[in-house]
């Protein structure tokens, strides 16, 4: 599954319509280009390819009076809207996505009604929790990575990584069960997108949620 195609399918959403400069722009806000290969040329080639695919309908703008080629604006279609959805569902209740296809779909969270996004992550825990449980039964922690030699270490990683994952999915279920955060059809929802004009604050410094 590729982040790309949830992140600027749901960056073209938040804005209704978007030319190229403006994803990229959004993208880089959300800090995904040190996260994702959310580079320039690779937003670009995504949003073109996906309007060939038929999930974002392309529209040539009128050129400024400065002159200069039209510019290409970009709208979610409804075949781009399932697309959408099935790339959220599958990035926050499967337990195997790449760090980047889960951060996408944390970033995406609240287009989802909460009672699904709970749902969805309840899913992941109990995903965590078996593949847990096939390491263990090759692997017991209790005795240490070195009972089977350096290979040990790869079974030490694997149950660590689940048990970590387990405990961060744990806590996001808690805190959506608790109220957190203004989820689909609850109100307008937070949007982390940048107005047209609005350069990104952050371009040369940290982003937003980065501790600093």
């Amino acid at each position: 599954m590729s982040a790309m195609r949830l992140l600027v399918l749901g960056a073209v959403r938040q804005h209704g319509r978007a030319h190229g400069y403006m994803v990229r722009n959004d993208l880089e806000y959300w800090g995904a280009h040190e996260w994702s290969n959310a580079k320039p040329g690779s937003i670009y080639h995504a949003l073109k390819q996906m309007a060939k695919q038929g999930l974002l309908l392309a529209h040539d703008v009128a050129p400024s009076t400065a002159g200069g080629p039209p510019r290409t604006e970009y709208e979610v279609t409804e075949q781009g809207e399932e697309a959408y959805f099935a790339l959220l569902r599958e990035a926050l209740g499967s337990w195997r996505p790449q760090l980047d296809v889960l951060s996408a779909g944390v970033g995406l969270i609240v287009d989802l009604p909460r009672g699904e996004a709970i749902s969805l992550l309840k899913q992941r825990l109990e995903g965590l929790e078996g593949w847990r449980t096939t390491v263990t039964d090759y692997y017991t922690p209790a005795d240490g990575p070195e009972s089977l030699g350096h290979i040990g270490e790869i079974m030490e990683l694997w149950v660590t990584t689940s048990d970590s994952g387990a405990a961060w999915t744990r806590a996001l279920i808690e805190r959506l069960e608790n109220g957190a955060y203004v989820m689909a059809g609850e109100g307008e929802p937070f949007k982390g997108v940048l107005p047209e004009g609005v350069e990104n604050p952050y371009a040369n410094g940290p982003h937003p949620g980065d501790g600093s």
